[in-house]
C-alpha cells in the first residue's frame, strides 16, 4: 500500500467545457440588460404640467394625463411638452442682465435713439403642431416679436416710450404678435408682453429726460394747486353772488312798493284836485314850503344899512308861535301883519272862486 500512489481527486478539467461555461453565463447577463434596458424604453412617467408626444410610425398622439405610462420601443417616439407658461428676454440676458444692443436699441418716431428691453410670455396650446409645424416656434416668435416692436416704437415719441405711453406700447404689440400667431398656426400662444426698462442710450440724455419729468411733476403740482384754489374760490364767489343778488331784489322790492305807494297817494291828490283844484294846489304849494323854507335864514337889509333876521319864515304868514328877532320891532310887526292879512286874503278868494265853481 506504501508503494501504490494516491488517485487526484481533483482532475484538471478540459478547456472546451471551460469555455461553454462562461458563454453561456455572458448570454445570460446580456439578456438580462437587454431585458431591462427594454423595460426602461417602454416605461415613462408624464408630469401634470407637461405634455406626452408619442408618435407610431410617425403617426403623433397625444398623451395628457400625469403618471406612469408604457409604448413599444423603437417602434414609438417620446416627446415631452410642457404646459406652463414660459418666457424669454429681448434687450437683455436673464444670466447676467448684461444689455444686447441689436435687440433693444431702437429709433423712435421724432428721430431718437432709445434702449427698450421687454420679456415675452407665451405657452403652448398644440403640441403637435408646436413639434411639427416649425423646426423652432419659439425663434419665430421672438422674430416677430422684435419686428413688431421696432414697428410699433417706431410710431412714438421718445417721451410717450419713456414715461407715458408704455401701456399703449404694450398692448398694440401684443394685439399684432396674437393675431399674427393665429394666421401662422404653430401651437404657440402669447401670453403677456411687457417693457422692463425703456431709457435713452447716454448718460447725458438720461439726465436730461429725468429734468423734463422734473419739469412736468412742477406742472401737475401747480395744476392741482390750482384746481384746489379754485374749488375753494368759486363757492365762496358763488355765495358773495347769491347775497347781492337776493340783497339786490330786495331793494327792489323796497322801490316797488315805495313807488306803488306814491302812484296811490298822487291819484287820491289827484282825485281831490279834480274835486277841489284851487283849494288843492294852495295846499300842496304850502305844504312843499314847509319841507323846504324851515332850514333857512333870512337876513333883511334896510336902507339904512340896518340888517333885520327873521326865524323862521312861518312870521311873515302870521303864525300866533312863530318867534320874531329884529333890530325894528314896529317894522317887523308891520311885515307880520301885512304878510297875514295877505295869505289869508289869498285863502279867501280862492275858496270863494271854488264855491262858485261848485255852483
Amino acid at each position: 500500500m506504501l508503494g501504490k500512489k494516491k488517485s487526484n481527486v481533483y482532475q484538471q478539467k478540459e478547456p472546451g467545457q471551460v469555455g461553454a461555461k462562461l458563454g453561456k453565463t455572458a448570454g445570460i447577463i446580456v439578456g438580462i440588460f437587454a431585458v431591462v434596458y427594454l423595460l426602461a424604453g417602454s416605461v415613462y412617467s408624464l408630469k401634470e404640467n407637461e405634455y406626452a408626444v408619442v408618435s407610431t410610425f410617425g403617426v403623433p398622439s397625444i398623451v395628457e394625463e400625469s403618471g406612469i405610462h408604457l409604448k413599444i420601443p423603437y417602434i414609438q417616439r417620446l416627446h415631452k411638452v410642457p404646459k406652463t407658461i414660459n418666457g424669454f428676454p429681448i434687450g437683455y440676458r436673464t444670466n447676467s442682465d448684461e444689455s444686447v444692443d441689436a435687440e433693444s436699441f431702437m429709433i423712435t418716431r421724432d428721430y431718437n435713439f432709445v434702449n427698450v428691453d421687454f420679456y415675452v410670455e407665451y405657452r403652448v396650446t398644440d403640441p403637435v403642431k408646436y413639434l411639427y409645424s416649425s423646426e423652432s416656434p419659439i425663434d419665430v416668435l421672438k422674430m416677430l416679436t422684435q419686428s413688431y416692436i421696432r414697428d410699433t416704437i417706431g410710431l412714438y415719441d421718445v417721451d410717450s416710450v419713456i414715461t407715458t405711453g408704455k401701456n399703449e406700447i404694450q398692448a398694440s404689440i401684443k394685439e399684432k404678435i396674437i393675431g399674427r400667431l393665429e394666421k401662422e398656426d404653430i401651437g404657440i400662444q402669447l401670453v403677456n408682453i411687457t417693457i422692463q426698462d425703456a431709457e435713452p442710450p447716454t448718460q447725458e440724455v438720461i439726465n436730461a429726460f429725468k429734468n423734463v419729468e422734473n419739469a412736468k411733476q412742477g406742472k401737475e403740482t401747480s395744476i392741482n394747486k390750482a384746481n384746489q384754489k379754485r374749488n375753494e374760490d368759486i363757492p365762496a364767489a358763488r355765495a358773495l353772488a347769491d347775497e347781492t343778488v337776493k340783497t339786490a331784489q330786495a331793494q327792489a322790492e323796497e322801490r316797488v312798493n315805495e313807488a306803488k305807494g306814491q302812484v296811490a297817494r298822487l291819484n287820491e291828490l289827484y282825485a281831490e284836485y279834480q274835486k277841489y283844484p284851487l283849494i288843492t294846489k294852495q295846499r300842496m304849494f304850502y305844504e312843499t314850503m314847509e319841507e323846504i323854507l324851515p332850514d333857512m335864514k333870512v337876513i333883511i337889509e334896510k336902507s339904512d344899512g340896518s340888517t333885520q333876521t327873521m326865524l323862521p319864515l312861518e312870521s311873515f304868514t302870521g303864525g300866533s308861535d312863530n318867534a320874531v328877532t329884529s333890530n325894528n320891532s314896529t317894522g317887523a310887526g308891520l311885515w307880520s301883519t301885512t304878510g297875514t292879512d295877505s295869505r289869508q286874503n289869498t285863502v279867501d278868494s280862492e275858496q270863494e272862486a271854488a264855491s262858485e265853481d261848485e255852483n
